[in-house]
């Protein structure tokens, strides 16, 4: 394949000033790409850009909290006012409000599916319409996390954001294809603000940001690595080499890369008109339940001293 080349092409990346949306703004550039860079921080946003300018790259900045249509009007405005087009979105803005269930208020709730969740449908939904304005396809990309997967402690709101952002990337590659717009979630896997406060994760971290490498068994085994590992998946999904690929939900983190599968049924059982609640009961460890799904986030596995 010839290499990845976005010259032409414009993006938008929401909560692009800092982390992995930095990583993915500063990949999408080197390749070629203009990109607005999103943040509610101005100062961290047009930091972001000067600093996408020192390596040779072409961005602006538009500051503005996702989550609302009229902020996802702004961020393509500012893309075909500054680039006069729009060919890829990354939806990566977001924020925590972490509490169990029983702590948890209305108001974290709604925080973190306004930004995440109703973010990500209002701005693809304005970017979809530029770019079946253009006729000339368009990629979505659509950041998820292990926590929408499988579940995570103390991240209702987060976890429940995160699965419909896989799923809306599921349904949007049907309803866009033949417009020819890409959509896929990938799931990153690094060390950021976040993972930071997995104990286990901590150290090695904080080892990294004092110069030490991050060990091998991180990298490979655990798929955990730098924001700048997992940038590389968002240029090559936005290339016209990943045109045949939609719907998918990608993972990348240290020196892997890995597919998702979608939800489906792993076991079925049948009953000869229908099932009643205690033919169920005598049947369920013997057939559907004998081996019940996993949830949560995999404890990492640290070799021992």
């Amino acid at each position: 394949m010839p290499p990845i080349d976005l010259t032409g092409k414009a993006a938008v990346v929401t909560g692009g000033g800092r982390g992995l949306g930095l990583a993915y703004a500063h990949a999408l550039a080197a390749h070629g790409a203009s990109v607005v860079v999103n943040d509610v921080d101005e100062a961290v946003a047009e930091q972001a850009v000067k600093s996408i300018a020192e390596a040779g790259g072409t961005a602006v900045a538009e500051v503005v909290p996702v989550g609302t249509a009229e902020a996802a009007d702004r961020l393509v405005a500012r893309a075909t006012q500054a680039f006069g087009r729009l060919d890829v979105l990354v939806t990566n803005a977001g924020i925590l409000r972490d509490k169990v269930l029983w702590k948890m208020t209305d108001d974290d709730f709604d925080a973190v599916v306004t930004t995440h969740l109703r973010g990500t449908f209002t701005c693809a939904r304005a970017a979809a319409v530029r770019m079946r304005e253009q006729g000339e396809g368009g990629t979505l990309i659509l950041v998820g996390s292990p926590a929408g997967q499988r579940g995570n402690f103390g991240q209702t709101n987060y976890a429940a954001a995160k699965a419909g952002i896989a799923a809306m990337a599921r349904t949007w590659s049907m309803e866009l294809a033949r417009a020819g717009i890409t959509v896929n979630a990938v799931v990153p896997v690094a060390a950021t603000a976040m993972t930071e406060t997995i104990p286990a994760f901590a150290p090695y971290i904080e080892a990294m940001r004092n110069g030490e490498p991050l060990p091998g068994f991180l990298r490979k085994g655990e798929g955990f690595g730098t924001p700048e590992d997992c940038a590389a998946l968002v240029p090559f999904l936005a290339s016209e080499a990943a045109r045949g690929i939609t719907g998918q939900a990608i993972g990348i983190g240290g020196d892997k890369v890995a597919l998702w599968s979608h939800p489906q049924e792993v076991k079925s059982a049948y009953a000869e008109g229908g099932w009643t609640a205690d033919t169920l009961a005598d049947a369920w460890h013997t057939s559907v339940g004998a081996e019940p799904q996993t949830v949560g986030i995999p404890a990492p596995r640290i070799p021992e001293a």
